[in-house]
């Protein structure tokens, strides 16, 4: 998943910097690479981490470097730390066949209804709910899902659930051709509206999504908030993945 990038969206660029892949034009700047980071290690790794934080740095822009449990240098957040980078919570990766999960929509509540959204109107609501449950300014959101649905208007899915006309939950898939992964994202849900079955609606509709799009697996990188959801239904932790940011604040 980590070789097959989704296409860019208007205005994101993808820059190679030796092993890592720099996606510039997002709301924070962003690296990822393969497994073992193309084998560098000691100095010459943190020389490249540098490289990234300065290049970010002279944009004014924040960044994230995003590490996962099982790779390789162990001492590449020991570097990050060392560079100014400071670790977000970490979210647990999980997959699932789509099986079973593609028929084991639970009952909503009901005043919930589900729908499928591309209209700009509704990627603003999305992105004020995200605001709402993160406490955070999340108005980039609905660009970046605008620019996602412009590029490649088949390869996410955005879904809402409504309550009396209130978006109350949201999320998307990700298809990534070439993989035979559908990856899960966003879900998230007002406080008020947990407990009731709105999220694991969410999941089995993009499971059905994804077996009619032939996408044999799911891939999902939860909060702790989602992950025992998730296991109870039948999915399996396989590693973790830590946002390791650099601001020009710190």
């Amino acid at each position: 998943m980590r070789a097959v990038q989704p296409v860019p969206a208007p205005g994101i660029t993808y820059e190679h910097d030796g092993p890592v892949l720099r996606v510039v034009g997002q709301h924070r700047g962003f690296v990822t690479g393969p497994r073992d980071w193309g084998g560098v290690r000691g100095h010459e790794l943190d020389v490249l981490i540098a490289r990234q934080r300065d290049y970010f740095a002279a944009r004014g822009e924040a960044m994230e470097w995003k590490t996962r449990g099982h790779d390789d240098p162990a001492d590449l957040p020991d570097r990050l730390r060392a560079a100014g980078f400071v670790p977000e919570p970490p979210e647990t990766v999980l997959t699932a066949p789509v099986g079973e999960l593609a028929v084991a929509a639970p009952a909503l509540p009901p005043a919930v209804t589900l729908r499928r959204v591309t209209a700009d109107a509704d990627l603003d609501r999305i992105a004020a709910l995200e605001t709402a449950v993160w406490g955070v300014d999340m108005a980039w959101l609905a660009g970046y899902l605008r620019g996602l649905l412009a590029v490649a208007p088949d390869g996410t899915e955005i879904f809402v659930a409504e309550a009396a006309g209130e978006v109350v939950s949201a999320a998307w898939v990700s298809f990534r051709p070439g993989t035979d992964f559908a990856m899960l994202l966003g879900g998230s849900t007002l406080a008020e509206w947990r407990g009731q079955g709105v999220y694991r609606a969410l999941v089995a509709l993009r499971a059905t999504r994804a077996a009619a799009r032939n996408a044999p697996h799911l891939l999902v990188e939860a909060s702790s908030d989602s992950a025992p959801i998730l296991k109870r239904l039948g999915f399996t932790a396989i590693t973790t993945t830590t946002p390791y940011v650099w601001s020009p604040a710190h």
